[in-house]
């Protein structure tokens, strides 16, 4: 039988870790000078990785990392350390240039990963699946996690309005906030996972 609460708890707990509404700036920065048409295809793509990292951990992620002998604090550090680079990227205005707007798709790294399917989004995710134990809990786990993709969807399928009412200058402004809020993120990333290492230790 499907558990509401359990769908609810998860949906929720995704929703502050991979914080739609948070990402959309971001977004914004990352995919900025791009026609609207590829755009809309980053933010379908950026969803389909991190539904895809997602899932895989969900089904085998103690596997993976026992068998890569890798802890959850140095995969929080790991994706901390590429988010601070990426963000530094924005914030030295590095993103505006030719090579980097069109030869990378931002949509696989570092939105669909560690962006959007970051440690925080993969660890919750173990953890639910871990927990349900039976087939309607699981019906509800995964539900979630589908739920919470579609969101991201939307709001980065949405996204795009503002770009068309900000302008370029908007966009300059927009991606060194989004830097600014990215490295904090990264930062706070870091410090978790240095946290419970010492913790651990």
């Amino acid at each position: 039988m499907f558990d509401v609460a359990v769908f609810g708890s998860l949906f929720l707990t995704l929703f502050v870790i991979m914080d739609p509404p948070g990402i959309t700036p971001i977004f914004l920065a990352l995919t900025a000078g791009r026609p609207a048409k590829v755009q809309k295809r980053m933010a379908f793509q950026a969803v389909c990785v991190a539904f895809g990292v997602i899932a895989v951990f969900g089904v085998l992620g103690h596997q993976i990392l026992n068998y890569l002998h890798v802890s959850v604090p140095a995969l929080m550090i790991a994706g901390g350390l590429l988010l601070l680079l990426i963000a530094l990227d924005l914030l030295t205005g590095k993103t505006d240039e030719p090579k980097q707007t069109k030869d990378v798709n931002v949509a696989l790294v570092p939105l669909g990963m560690p962006l959007l399917a970051g440690p925080g989004a993969i660890v919750s995710v173990i953890l639910a699946v871990q927990k349900a134990d039976s087939v309607g809990t699981q019906i509800s786990v995964w539900t979630a996690i589908i739920a919470i993709h579609v969101v991201l969807w939307i709001v980065m399928r949405y996204s795009l309005v503002i770009i068309r009412v900000i302008k370029d200058g908007g966009v300059v402004l927009v991606t060194r906030l989004a830097g600014m809020m990215l490295s904090a993120i990264a930062v706070q990333q870091i410090i978790n996972g240095v946290t419970q290492v010492i913790q651990s230790s």
